[in-house]
């Protein structure tokens, strides 16, 4: 659901989310009052909220939903750029917050992040300290393209080049998902290594985890090649 009172960024907003597999819009709003009684009909899963309403500030409406509507997620859509206003959202639980104008590729892929956050947590009945570390994880370290070659050449702090390279090359040519001890022994690395550059390949969705239990219910992590 789209609350923003600028008829033609709400055409926007409708246009690329309907690009986005996975997206369907169910309503809008152009003021705060509007958008309380359309949630009394809809119960949409997200909610994309400008700050600057006619009759109310969005951040007063965020507060509002929080109370009656705790299941909804919202991103916050705005001008507002002031400490207090991005500080206030912060506290009110927002998965995100876009400062205006919004650059198309930024808004695919905070929609695409949270299809893919709140996708893994369907899948998930128990969640392990290392997904929620990802879950938790600042958005600007996920780069929104699914395609190495238009990745930032900027790596993180800890992520060299060309050990990279050797990862990736290596996580490539295995035949099933493997566990990060069965990958370090293959390929002469130590544990830590292995796991921190192959956590960082998920940030960036080069690899995906699978999920088994053992014997005594215990959860696996195993990496595979995503692409």
């Amino acid at each position: 659901m789209i609350v923003e009172d600028d008829s033609i960024a709400v055409k926007i907003y409708e246009q690329f989310t309907h690009k986005i597999e996975g997206f369907r819009i169910v309503a809008s709003a152009s003021n705060g009052h509007q958008a309380l009684q359309l949630l009394e009909v809809f119960s949409p899963d997200l909610l994309l909220l400008d700050v600057f309403l006619p009759d109310m500030r969005g951040i007063d409406l965020l507060w509002k939903i929080r109370q009656s509507h705790r299941q909804m997620d919202v991103i916050l859509i705005t001008a507002a750029n002031d400490n207090e206003t991005v500080s206030e959202a912060i506290r009110g639980g927002a998965f995100s917050y876009m400062i205006k104008p919004i650059m198309i590729d930024k808004f695919t892929s905070t929609l695409e992040r949270y299809k893919r956050i709140r996708n893994q947590l369907n899948d998930q009945d128990t969640i392990d300290q290392d997904v929620v570390d990802q879950l938790f994880r600042p958005a600007d370290t996920v780069l929104p393209s699914s395609n190495s070659s238009s990745r930032s050449n900027v790596l993180p702090k800890g992520i060299d080049k060309l050990t990279l390279k050797l990862i990736r090359e290596r996580i490539r040519t295995m035949p099933e998902p493997v566990r990060v001890d069965e990958f370090a022994e293959l390929s002469g690395m130590s544990y830590s290594t292995v796991r921190r550059y192959l956590e960082y390949m998920v940030s960036i969705e080069e690899v995906q985890i699978d999920i088994s239990y053992g014997v005594v219910g215990r959860p696996e992590r195993k990496y595979r090649w995503s692409q």
